[in-house]
């Protein structure tokens, strides 16, 4: 009888260890959306969470420095000016006027310190102007069986 207590001592402690860390590990693993004009609103503790925000890049406002990118994101007339620090280079796609979305954490100055970048340019992925959403049929292709 003794030794199954002691076993089921040792196994409570496992799980409720376990338990801890997994807790521990969920709370610093969330991240919070926010819109650039939703920043002026947070107080205390919401502004120090890590948080993703996105926008536009200003045109012009790309700015590289020996380990670091400084740049100011557009979005529902306000702007936020970004530093990213990040290991992994940044993505060909981010230029002047491409939609960005950054997450880090808001610094004390009011920048934003970028851990991540991801990029996209929009205007690659839409039809030129006078250009059909759908692709056309080549001149001199005919499908199999067809005339």
């Amino acid at each position: 009888m003794k030794k199954q207590y002691k076993f089921g001592i040792g196994i409570g402690i496992i799980i409720l260890s376990m338990g801890f860390l997994a807790w521990l590990g969920y709370g610093e693993s969330k991240t919070y959306y926010h819109t650039i004009a939703e920043l002026e609103t947070l107080k205390g503790s919401a502004a120090a969470h890590r948080m993703r925000i996105g926008g536009t890049v200003q045109p012009g406002s790309i700015h590289r420095v020996t380990g670091r990118t400084d740049f100011v994101l557009l979005g529902e007339g306000k702007s936020l000016a970004v530093t990213y620090v990040g290991s992994d280079p940044l993505p060909d796609s981010f230029v002047d006027n491409s939609q960005a979305l950054v997450e880090g954490t808001l610094a004390r100055d009011g920048r934003f310190a970028a851990e991540h970048v991801q990029a996209k340019c929009a205007s690659k992925y839409e039809a030129a102007p006078g250009e059909a959403s759908r692709p056309e049929k080549s001149k001199g292709y005919s499908a199999p069986g067809g005339s």
